[in-house]
Parts: structure tokens; sequence; C-alpha cells
């Protein structure tokens, strides 16, 4: 069971359906990659509750989600290989982005030119 694959496909269909508010299961990778499509403006705010169990993240404000999904196997990559995986998970260049779990945290694609680190692909968004 993937619980972020849960989470993002939570978010999609809420989306598609016309909500603007979902709650989604928690975990350290989940927010990490919230806080992502909270700074590339694909939701506005979420937020950790905590049930008692393991808590969830209530997610508001879903904006521009059109697909998404996670990559599994999660492929390591050098940074060499960066324009060829684009290539493949996104449909045009400049739109969506990958989110990549490198030693230095979680980024995206954009931000891994700047790093010129490889890394391991997580999911892709757009």
């Amino acid at each position: 069971m993937d619980l972020l694959a849960d989470a993002l496909n939570i978010m999609k269909v809420l989306r598609i359906s016309g909500r603007n508010e979902c709650k989604v299961p928690a975990s350290k990778i989940i927010g990490a990659v919230l806080q992502i499509l909270q700074k590339e403006d694909y939701i506005k705010e979420f937020e950790f509750v905590d049930d008692g169990k393991s808590g969830f993240y209530l997610v508001k404000g879903i904006g521009s989600i059109n697909k998404c999904g996670v990559i599994t196997p999660r492929v390591a990559f050098k940074f060499s290989e960066l324009a060829d995986i684009e290539e493949q998970y996104l449909p045009s260049r400049d739109f969506g982005i990958l989110i990549i779990s490198t030693p230095k945290g979680m980024v995206t694609n954009q931000q891994l030119r700047d790093m010129k680190v490889g890394g391991r692909l997580m999911a892709y968004v757009y």
C-alpha cells in the first residue's frame, strides 16, 4: 500500500468532482510533497490534524491538478538523465513538475537543475 499514491489520487478525484477540501493520510513524505505542491500553487494550504492514531492532513484549496501520480519503482537517476526523464513523464517543456527525493530533501525538477545532483523519482503533477 502506497500512502503517497493514495493521497495524490484523493486530491485528483476530489478536484475533478468539484470539491475544494480533502483529508489525506499523514506521513513525512506526504508532508514534504504537500509543501512542494503549496509552493507551486497546486494547493492553497494544508494542516496536520492529530486524531490520536497516525493523523491526517486537511488539504484546502485544491487548484489546477489535471493529472498526478507516483512513479514506482522509485528509480534513481543521474543529473545528466534529467532531460530524458522530464520528456518521459511530463506532457511538455515547462508544464508540470516532477517531485524528486535527493540527499538535500524533496525538490522539484526545476530546483534540481540549480542543484545539479541526482535523486530518486517520487511523483509527477501537472
